[in-house]
């Protein structure tokens, strides 16, 4: 009932049940959100409290993953490598002694052409110096026959002396035994042989022979040619050996073996022609001089080494690679012998003298080598490393004494262990 009015309202004429569903209704709309969120947060927290738990785990030590090679120490040859070009130990370029028109060349005088010592090379016309020879024969035969009837002018001169019986002086007695006449005559006939003997040695020089055992390099004539004795024949090179002038660092000498004063050889050579050969093959040759001065430029020893029968023309060479003049080459020199030392390949050294090392502990260890010879592949030492060591091949980008380090095989052990990854149920 409404107080002002005295007349009754439709709230106060609803049922009293629609009323308490109304406060219900009220009551769940506020209170059902605040009850979601406590039951939440108590179910949070029973889950944190009885959830697992991560237990913590020692940190792992890293360790770097190596291969090692381990070294051993030996007697080693040292191997002095060195580049040349090969010259030829004889050459020779042919020039004519004598005037005339060329007749005849050898079969082989061409380049390449091959001939022995003493063999025809080619002949000039001999005519003029065979008349000449047969002219001045002659003269001496003329000259010879003179002498004879002045010998017997002598004896008629003589046995006037002798009939005269005066005691005159040796002067005197020279010219009553006509001895001046006697003596033109014999000068005469020695000058005459002169001329035969020169005339004859020119008829030999027309023919012109191999002073050794040549290989022909280039030839400056053909038949009909007219030379004269400033006219070049032909060039001839010796095929008995040929020499390779190399240069090797000065530091290089003493491991080099030279000739002796008793005929020793000197350091034994192999040759390599790449090139020409391929990379396996090699002929061999000996050091046989060293230069007296370095290269004004480089400052390196300048060497000369020989190799027989380079364009192997002999039995016993026959079947093996030639040697071409002019070539530019390689050659490993044999030298001395070093006792107690390790090898190790150039590319384990660093910094130039050092290496890594894996100790005992499975540690870096960085050493400085004792080096005695650096070759061109390995280095030999004696002392940084000792026998049975294992030297860290493996590049590190970050080397570090001390650090750890792990091989290959220690790895794959320990990933097969029981506990430790691919274990079985």
């Amino acid at each position: 009932m409404d107080q002002k009015t005295g007349f009754s309202t439709d709230a106060d004429r609803r049922p009293a049940g629609e009323k308490r569903a109304a406060a219900l209704s009220l009551l769940l709309r506020y209170l059902l959100p605040l009850v979601v969120l406590v039951g939440a947060a108590v179910v949070t927290i029973w889950m944190m409290e009885t959830g697992p738990k991560a237990k913590p785990r020692p940190k792992a030590r890293n360790a770097t993953l190596v291969e090692v090679r381990a070294v051993h120490s030996g007697t080693r040859q040292t191997l002095v490598h060195a580049m040349g070009t090969v010259m030829p130990s004889r050459q020779v370029q042919l020039m004519p002694q004598v005037s005339g028109e060329v007749i005849a060349l050898g079969p082989h005088l061409v380049p390449g052409g091959f001939f022995r010592a003493g063999e025809e090379v080619l002949r000039i016309d001999p005519t003029d110096y065979r008349i000449s020879v047969q002219q001045l024969a002659s003269e001496v035969a003329q000259v010879e026959a003179e002498i004879q009837l002045e010998q017997g002018k002598q004896l008629v001169a003589r046995k006037e002396y002798e009939l005269l019986g005066e005691s005159v002086s040796e002067e005197e007695k020279a010219l009553m035994l006509r001895q001046p006449q006697l003596d033109t005559l014999k000068a005469s006939l020695d000058a005459a042989r002169g001329r035969l003997e020169q005339a004859r040695v020119d008829l030999g020089r027309t023919q012109i022979d191999a002073p050794f055992n040549a290989v022909v390099q280039s030839r400056d004539v053909n038949v009909g040619s007219r030379v004269t004795p400033s006219v070049p024949l032909a060039t001839l090179a010796g095929t008995d050996a040929f020499w390779i002038e190399i240069s090797v660092p000065v530091s290089q000498l003493r491991w080099i073996r030279l000739p002796g004063p008793q005929g020793e050889k000197g350091s034994v050579v192999r040759v390599y022609d790449e090139a020409a050969w391929g990379g396996e093959v090699y002929r061999l040759g000996h050091v046989i001089r060293l230069a007296a001065a370095v290269e004004p430029e480089g400052r390196m020893a300048r060497m000369l080494v020989e190799v027989d029968d380079p364009l192997a023309r002999e039995k016993e060479q026959a079947g093996k690679p030639i040697l071409l003049i002019g070539a530019y080459v390689r050659v490993e020199i044999e030298g001395r012998h070093l006792d107690h030392v390790i090898a190790l390949p150039r590319d384990l050294v660093r910094e130039g003298d050092r290496v890594w090392v894996m100790n005992g502990d499975g540690r870096l260890q960085i050493r400085t080598l004792d080096i005695l010879f650096r070759g061109r592949d390995e280095v030999l030492v004696n002392g940084g490393v000792s026998d049975g060591e294992r030297l860290v091949v493996t590049d590190l980008s970050a080397p570090v004494e001390g650090m750890q380090l792990r091989l290959q095989e220690d790895a794959a052990q320990a990933s097969t262990t029981p506990g430790q990854g691919n274990t079985q149920p």
